[in-house]
């Protein structure tokens, strides 16, 4: 018998119509082939892009979200700016644990952000940032928890994904990019980078679903530019062609060399 025609048992394309809708309608199961369902209330994440490729179409509440930053404490308040200011227009309270580097308030404002909105926690030690959002995250009463734990293991995090199951607003925890080898508990975790064109260049590395090998470009010009900025600088790869020097041997310097066709005479 020819292997290749026989259906294996634990395909999902080999369920029949009947089986496969009483999975769907089973929260917390999902088929393999297809993005999982949020059993609980999401907030847009300001890119219909993205939103498609994430259950219920947005950041997920009563859940952990693990974003992994090539730049922390940049690349995030970028990625989930336009969800903060969702909740900040609701009310809702942002309450930031031990960032690297102290928040912007301007560049905050300048993306829709009130500072007002923001409750910052300096934290000092691993131990402390862990407690402090344990806490936050057990208390309740944040639309948005953004925790920064570098350090932060496994077990940890898995500790931090059950509380979070009874809160209702949104927890991130920012990590670095390194730790992506790293077993995680979240059930959606995310790496997000700079792109030259003014995008942000984000991976979804784990979510209730089929993998997405592929990243995605999301436009993300700061908030004031898009009016002052020319349309050339906008797309400014068409600018330069990326080239390694012959004479860098092992040097890990790239030079941007105008392309002919646009170079000043």
């Amino acid at each position: 018998m020819n292997a290749s025609a026989v259906s294996h048992p634990h395909d999902p394309a080999a369920l029949s119509p009947r089986t496969a809708d009483a999975a769907r309608a089973v929260a917390g199961v999902w088929l393999g082939t297809e993005i999982g369902q949020q059993a609980t209330s999401v907030v847009p994440t300001g890119w219909a892009q993205l939103d498609r490729e994430l259950p219920g179409g947005g950041w997920p509440s009563q859940s952990i979200v693990e974003v992994l930053a090539s730049q922390p404490a940049v690349v995030e308040w970028r990625l989930l700016g336009p969800a903060l200011r969702q909740i900040a227009a609701r009310g809702g309270q942002i309450v930031v644990v031990a960032p690297p580097r102290q928040p912007y308030l301007p560049g905050l404002q300048q993306e829709g952000l009130d500072e007002r909105s923001f409750v910052w926690i300096e934290a000092q030690t691993p131990a402390e940032r862990l407690w402090t959002t344990e806490q936050l995250i057990k208390s309740n009463a944040c639309g948005a928890v953004i925790a920064w734990l570098p350090q932060a293991r496994a077990e940890q995090i898995r500790r931090l994904q059950v509380c979070a199951q009874s809160c209702e607003g949104l927890v991130f925890l920012c990590r670095p990019e390194a730790a992506r080898h790293e077993s995680s508990a979240a059930p959606l975790r995310v790496h997000a980078g700079f792109a030259l064109d003014w995008e942000l260049r984000l991976q979804i590395l784990k979510r209730r679903g089929p993998s997405l090998d592929e990243p995605m470009a999301l436009p993300s010009m700061p908030g004031g530019l898009a009016s002052i900025i020319t349309p050339r600088l906008q797309r400014p790869s068409r600018l330069f062609s990326r080239e390694v020097p012959a004479d860098a041997v092992g040097s890990p310097v790239i030079a941007f060399r105008p392309r002919r066709d646009t170079a000043v005479q």
